[in-house]
């Protein structure tokens, strides 16, 4: 086991015209589960193989356990890598994929078996070790992939995306799985992956990056409570925080003909930024739903998702002037813990709770408020 150091480093690609990896700072404790998470394009997995020596360090460094990684060989940074696609030699049993690096590595035959049983014993997986690759599950193979690389007992354990191929009740129970197991390994683990539920469920701390830039780097609830811009606020939460640019009037914010009262230290820090408008953030699950006689934000209702416990209402405004941060005419979705609470084409009022809306610079998209 061993800490991990990025330190300002950076990758490009040939013939790229901007960095794939830009200047990356991250400091990851030992025995820590890190996840690196972000949309497509982000640089999450050509920084884990950067770390994983599989891309070359352009500038800056990255160090294992206080050692400069720059120019060591893949082979000699006691790294385990755990791919998307499993990547099982077909003729091989499970117990031959598992123990196989061993062979090569020259471990005795006693020591592979007992190594890989227990991998097996660890991943329920002694059933299957005179199985070929062929014969298992989905998520029987990437436990395979995963007693791959516990056997080798590494120092870290690099994962990119390997739950992507598994449907979605089994990707819940996999990932389950493997945020258990590493905790009684105790190994340092940096996971990718561009799923943003899949981050906040298994990572101690997330990293999220945009354009080969880290944007914040914290806990799941740190980074859902107190996102540091407004990217980071629409990426984090599912459904997504509503968004939306609106200008700024005597006490709030003018979202259509409604006002959006606000907090005291809210007015002060539009009014020492020079704003005349803001990007607006609110939760859905901080939104109430009440009639269209309520005082709050007056919207036509679009669509409703049933997930039997709750309810997710996606609706618009009247006012086309009212616009998401990106440009468009707004919609607005709320939570609702009934089912059913309206219809498709409803008017219904949105109220939120005091001292839940979230202020960003409309143009940096920094946050404005602590």
């Amino acid at each position: 086991m061993a800490a991990i150091s990025y330190k300002q480093a950076s990758c490009i690609y040939d013939g790229a015209d901007k960095l794939a990896v830009d200047s990356l700072d991250l400091d990851i404790q030992d025995g820590e589960f890190i996840v690196l998470v972000g949309p497509s394009g982000s640089g999450k997995s050509t920084a884990l193989r950067m770390l994983a020596g599989l891309e070359e360090i352009d500038g800056g460094a990255i160090e294992i356990g206080g050692k400069n990684m720059v120019g060591v060989p893949s082979k000699d940074r006691d790294i385990a890598m755990v791919f998307q696609n499993y990547a099982l030699y077909p003729n091989k049993t499970v117990g031959e994929n598992m123990g196989f690096a061993l062979k090569m590595r020259g471990v005795s035959l006693e020591e592979r078996t007992k190594r890989v049983k227990d991998a097996a014993d660890l991943l329920d997986l002694t059933e299957y070790l005179d199985r070929k690759p062929g014969k298992l599950s989905g998520g029987q193979r990437q436990r395979v992939a995963m007693g791959r690389a516990i056997v080798r007992e590494p120092q870290v354990f690099c994962m990119d995306e390997p739950l992507s191929n598994l449907d979605a009740k089994l990707r819940v129970q996999t990932r389950t799985q493997i945020a258990a197991l590493q905790r009684r390994l105790g190994t340092t683990t940096v996971y990718v992956t561009h799923d943003q539920v899949e981050a906040m469920t298994m990572g101690d701390r997330v990293a999220i990056l945009k354009d080969g830039k880290l944007q914040q780097f914290a806990s799941p609830t740190e980074l859902y409570d107190h996102p540091i811009n407004a990217f980071v606020a629409g990426f984090i939460g599912s459904p997504a925080m509503n968004l939306f640019t609106v200008p700024v009037a005597k006490g709030g914010l003018k979202v259509g003909d409604r006002t959006i009262a606000l907090e005291r230290d809210q007015l002060t820090a539009i009014a020492a930024a020079g704003l005349d408008e803001v990007t607006l953030g609110l939760r859905p699950e901080q939104l109430a739903i009440g009639s269209a006689d309520d005082d709050g934000l007056v919207v036509t209702v679009d669509l409703v998702e049933e997930l039997g416990n709750e309810s997710y209402l996606y609706a618009s405004f009247g006012d086309t002037r009212i616009r998401s941060s990106d440009g468009t005419p707004a919609t607005i979705v709320a939570r609702s813990p009934r089912r059913a609470p309206a219809k498709i084409g409803e008017t219904i009022t949105l109220t939120k709770q005091e001292g839940t809306a979230y202020l960003f610079h409309p143009e940096t998209g920094l946050r404005l408020t602590a």
